[in-house]
């Protein structure tokens, strides 16, 4: 019989051990300080967007004008104009720090206990927060007064707050996330060599798609959060390969196997549901190449290649330290960790196994109970809303960052995230476009929707004409949604295009709402590529007609509870407060696509795992019924196992103080853990047992399908299950 490719790689890189690990330990040092030197490309802001907004930004950049960081600052005082002594006194310090332009006269609030300052930082705004703290220094300063009360808000100082606050969350949840799946796999394994190695191969794997990054940006520019996204997405797959793998090698050894026959199992096995899995998850994750947005795009490159790197680590690096260790993979065990059984019985699934007797005993009652469970878990999710949260919403209202923008929106509405208005015209200087300009200001000033100052700027030598306008409301509200429909639909229709080439507004508000619109408009076919692409794979990979379609199922019910979670916490508040959290209202506009796509990946790894052991058991001759218990229990610890680490990682970003890490870190979590428990252990054997010889089930036309071998090569033992199969009935 033909070996599959597994266990071809498998005994190349046994038979070939030091050029297999040395090979790999060069390829990760090469491509990683490669990649570092050459560096990664960004995306620029109208590559990152979505509809109007994104063809504002691109006039500028075409133009190549860089809008400077804004910054404005209000001064408050407890009587009418008794501000004006510390306006005069921080004017004049923030002229002195030689970072600001353009600094423009106080705007009096209309009960005059309010100036409100505006000003720019110089230089480009990309670097604008790395120049900001002088400036912060001197508002600091002024606040310090005790006439006055002062608050600052604008692009550069957020941008700083954001920046510090994202480099200390994402460094402490990389770093956490390390020590805590090495932590659970010492429990997996009870022995400190065993639990290193997966750990080890999937930090080398991320470590070398850092370095293949920066060559794929060359092509496809990437976001600033990708690599975080691809270290987590790594550190799971690459985790739960090794660990499926490892896993399979070790029964088989205590099994009574010598070394070569675990390892050749292994690989025909385990290593061929790396292959199948690997390839599975891949083309979910091409699916965001439909979303249609940049940021969507990147994670799917960078996803992709830490599964593919991940996955060509497991099938050959890993057959050969486990050919080079030997029994040396259990040095350095951990006292009642390392409890090895019996010649001849595995090592797991004591749990599972006495869970399977009343699963398989009553299938209906399990399967009614627990798709009930599930779709309860998933019925929140029906009311789910979605928004590009803003800066009050993302750190909560207790934030300094968020008080300044509300106490500045409540005293000038609009005015620390005004919509901008992008002009493109031959000749800013002809009397036709002055006038629409003019007669834009006049009605626009005279509208209560809008706010003041409207800040008109015109690029004579490019032909580019800025046109800053303050919305009503707190700049997300549905006054300020309002407001910019008038602007888009109204205004700039009647008053500007006319007299330009191009018009198109953007800002903010504008920003999100266009990327929500997208992000909307993109899910559904990313759903169904996903779907259908698992579904073939599964069909193809199983020969089953039904355990595909259990597949695409089991998965959307997993999702579906991690949705359902994450409205009833962070959108109607269940349980916030109790977890240390302040629920947002609403759900951060790309979490649903992107939870949709890494469920789909990390769910078809236990699925591939624990249908293949069942279907080999199968295939051995067990029936339908011994199958699914004896491939549960095998796969059990190896999958609790998997899942626990995601589990715990998912948590650390649950804990972050960012309300969209702390959406996914939850949303996922959840979700992983009702996949590996509820939906694994109970729901899939129980419906698999109400099938029977039906899970098999393949239409004669699609018999032409190659047929994929799941039975271990030349076993010298059987499993304690294993008696004869009836022949299946028509």
């Amino acid at each position: 019989m033909r070996q599959n490719l597994a266990v071809r790689l498998g005994g190349w890189s046994t038979r070939h051990r030091k050029t297999a690990i040395i090979g790999w330990l060069l390829f990760v040092v090469v491509v990683a300080a490669i990649g570092g030197a050459l560096g990664s490309r960004e995306t620029t802001t109208s590559e990152n967007g979505a509809g109007d907004s994104a063809r504002a930004q691109k006039i500028l950049e075409d133009a190549g004008l860089d809008t400077p960081a804004g910054e404005m600052v209000m001064v408050r005082s407890a009587a009418p104009d008794g501000w004006r002594e510390a306006a005069r006194e921080l004017t004049s310090r923030l002229e002195k720090t030689g970072e600001t332009q353009r600094i423009q006269p106080p705007v009096r609030s209309e009960d005059g206990r309010e100036a409100l300052i505006s000003f720019e930082i110089k230089g480009e705004s990309d670097t604008a927060a790395d120049r900001v703290q002088p400036v912060l220094d001197v508002v600091e300063a002024t606040a310090d007064r005790t006439d006055v009360e002062v608050y600052e808000f604008g692009d550069a100082s957020s941008k700083k707050w954001l920046d510090d606050l994202l480099s200390s969350d994402l460094k402490t949840a990389e770093i956490t996330a390390v020590p805590l799946a090495l932590g659970i796999l010492l429990v997996v394994f009870g022995a400190l060599v065993a639990a290193l190695l997966p750990v080890v191969l999937a930090v080398t794997a991320c470590v070398a798609t850092f370095g293949l990054l920066a060559f794929a940006s060359r092509l496809l520019p990437m976001d600033a959060t990708t690599n975080s996204v691809m270290f987590l997405m790594g550190l799971a797959v690459g985790v739960d390969y090794c660990l499926f793998y490892l896993r399979r090698e070790r029964d088989e050894r205590a099994a009574g196997r010598d070394a070569e026959t675990a390892l050749r199992i292994a690989a025909a096995t385990s290593g061929r549901a790396v292959l199948v899995s690997g390839l599975t998850v891949m083309f979910a994750m091409a699916g965001m190449f439909l979303s249609g947005l940049m940021l969507f795009k990147g994670f799917a490159v960078a996803t992709i290649l830490v599964v593919a790197v991940a996955m060509l680590g497991s099938v050959t690096v890993l057959p050969a330290l486990l050919s080079w260790l030997g029994d040396r993979i259990d040095a350095g065990r951990i006292p009642f960790l390392n409890r090895r059984r019996k010649k001849g019985v595995h090592a797991s699934g004591g749990i599972s196994g006495a869970l399977m007797r009343p699963v398989l005993a009553k299938p209906k009652l399990f399967a009614i109970a627990s798709g009930a469970l599930l779709l309860a878990l998933c019925a929140p999710a029906l009311g789910m809303k979605t928004e590009n949260l803003g800066l009050q919403k993302q750190f909560g209202s207790e934030a300094e960052l968020t008080i300044a923008y509300q106490e500045i929106t409540e005293s000038f509405p609009g005015g620390p995230a005004p919509a901008q208005v992008v002009l493109r015209a031959d000749d800013l200087t002809a009397p036709a476009f002055r006038d629409a300009v003019a007669d834009f200001t006049r009605r626009a000033e005279a509208s209560p929707e809008f706010g003041k100052p409207i800040d008109v700027r015109l690029h004579r030598e490019q032909g580019v004409a800025t046109i800053d306008v303050p919305l009503a409301g707190d700049g997300s509200d549905a006054t300020s949604k309002r407001a910019l429909d008038t602007l888009r639909d109204e205004l700039v229709p009647q008053l500007l295009a006319p007299a330009a080439d191009k018009a198109y507004v953007s800002g903010d508000l504008a920003d999100s709402l266009d990327f929500n619109d997208q992000l909307k408009a993109g899910i559904a076919p990313v759903l169904l590529f996903i779907a259908a692409v698992t579904f073939l794979l599964m069909l193809v990979c199983f020969r089953s007609l039904p355990i595909a379609l259990a597949s695409i199922v089991l998965n959307l019910l997993s999702v579906g509870a991690a949705y359902g979670t994450m409205v009833a916490v962070f959108q109607h508040g269940w349980g916030a407060e109790a977890l240390g959290m302040e629920p947002a209202g609403a759900i951060e506009s790309w979490m649903p696509l992107f939870v949709l796509v890494v469920l789909f990946g990390l769910s078809m790894d236990y699925h591939v795992f624990v249908v293949s052991r069942i279907r080999e058991a199968y295939d051995r001759g067990l029936s339908t019924r011994d199958a699914i218990a004896e491939g549960i229990r095998a796969t059990a610890g190896s999958v609790t196992g998997a899942a626990a680490i995601m589990v715990a990682v998912f948590a650390v970003f649950a804990l972050l103080k960012m309300q969209d890490m702390q959406q996914m870190g939850v949303g996922l979590a959840v979700a992983v853990l009702v996949d590996a428990t509820l939906v694994r252990m109970v729901l899939l054997p129980s419906v698999m047992a109400l099938l029977g010889e039906r899970n098999w089930f393949l239409p004669r036309w699609l018999r032409w399908l190659p047929h994929l071998d799941h039975a271990a090569p030349a076993e010298t033992a059987r499993s304690p299950y294993d008696r004869p199969r009836m022949p299946a009935g028509r």
